[in-house]
């Protein structure tokens, strides 16, 4: 087998599915390299609630099974991987850092130092940090400047978004990757990832707002003038329509879960009212029906009330009427027809559903949906850091070298 070098693996541990990608990075020079997709794997999780690990050894296996098939799917195999994170956990906010400039000009060991100033943030000993992400510069109060090296100036100011999470939830998801016989090259804000899969530079410039609907949470990312303004996590997901379902239908968990994904809409206008859908009885073997649109009432009264809370949410961030691009929906529970037109209801806003597309080829019609998203997004992030500093690749990729790790794993 081929080897091939600058390989890229995403693993993406959801509260209900987890998601691997593992592409090769292609388009080396460009501003920022194209990835071509090789392989895909899922696993439904297990030990993993609300975002977070409940029990290690079921998130390991749960990770085994979703990175093995991916590097079945590509025909090779990776050491490492880009992981997200999310929940209720993750903490962000802005920070000022301020330098005099040592030269006649800002050099990049300027740089540096105004990102240490801008990070030296006390933090307690459950916490560490995740991102720190330059917003602006001021040079000498001349502001709005994306690069400042070369310029002259004798004050630097930078404004840097620092994003902190659980020292304990970051360390459980490296333990089960580890277990799992990979290394994590680096945990990645999901929300941040996500929006790297599905906005575009021109979105993020004129405002838009990524809104990622997942199984326990919603995820938001709010973009303006190039820049992060917020990040926000809300307390629910498709898992709590699918809840409702449960109560509204009488019916167990599974079979609302599948009457979602098969019969509902997200907006009863577009339902006919006399059509109704089949679903299993009260005893084995028997069917009833159901009108369908008392199926949307549910589910449609459910995400009202979501897309009230991030209307809510951008409205206290004074986000709202900077969104000249409206809304991006993606996740699991953004693939429901006719939640573009709800949002729209609810936001008057331009919406679009966001799926991974700018950047990708091979077999990129497997990652073309809501739900892969995030995982995408991961392997983009970890293309832009290797751009970046030329760390964070794979170059292992026959399946014997694969089998060869394992087998050292398992004895050392």
């Amino acid at each position: 087998m081929v080897m091939r070098a600058n390989l890229i693996a995403g693993l993406d541990i959801g509260t209900t599915k987890t998601c691997a990608v593992i592409a090769e990075l292609v388009g080396e020079g460009r501003r920022r390299p194209d990835l071509k997709i090789l392989g895909v794997g899922q696993a439904r999780t297990s030990g993993i609630r609300r975002e977070v690990v409940t029990h290690i050894e079921e998130t390991t296996e749960t990770i085994q099974s979703a990175l093995k098939e991916a590097e079945l799917m590509a025909g090779v195999s990776v050491d490492r991987v880009w992981a997200g994170i999310s929940g209720d956990h993750i903490q962000a906010r802005s920070s000022l850092g301020v330098v005099a400039v040592g030269g006649e000009e800002t050099t990049r060991a300027d740089l540096r130092r105004v990102h240490e100033v801008a990070q030296a943030v006390a933090l307690p000993p459950d916490r560490e940090f995740l991102h720190a992400i330059p917003q602006e510069y001021v040079v000498d109060h001349q502001s709005g400047i994306k690069d400042p090296v070369g310029m002259s100036g004798v004050r630097l100011e930078a404004d840097v978004y620092l994003v902190t999470c659980s020292t304990a939830v970051a360390t459980n998801i490296r333990k089960a990757v580890s277990r799992a016989g990979y290394r994590v090259q680096a945990l990645v804000l999901a929300p941040l990832a996500t929006a790297r899969a599905v906005l575009s530079e021109d979105e993020k410039e004129v405002g838009v707002a990524m809104v990622e609907i997942g199984a326990a949470t919603t995820q938001i990312a709010a973009y303006y003038e190039g820049k992060i303004r917020h990040i926000g996590i809300l307390g629910l997901g498709g898992d709590t329509v699918t809840s409702d379902l449960v109560k509204g239908l009488s019916t167990p968990f599974a079979e609302a879960q599948r009457a979602k994904e098969q019969h509902a809409v997200a907006c009863a206008q577009l339902v006919d009212p006399q059509e109704t859908v089949e679903l299993p009885g009260p005893s084995p073997g028997q069917k009833r029906h159901v009108a369908r649109e008392l199926i949307a009432h549910i589910v449609e009264q459910r995400l009202d009330e979501l897309f009230g809370m991030v209307h809510q949410e951008l409205e206290r961030e004074g986000l709202l009427d900077r969104l000249g691009a409206g809304l991006v929906l993606t996740g699991g529970t953004a693939a429901l027809h006719g939640i573009v037109e709800l949002a729209s209801q609810v936001f008057a806003s331009p919406v679009r559903i966001g799926v991974p597309a700018e950047g990708l080829s091979g077999l990129a019609d497997s990652v073309h949906r809501p739900r892969f998203s995030t995982v995408t997004g991961l392997c983009l992030h970890g293309g832009d850091r290797f751009h970046e500093t030329g760390e964070g690749v794979s170059t292992i990729s026959s399946a014997a070298a694969s089998r060869i790790g394992a087998w050292i794993r398992e004895f050392f």
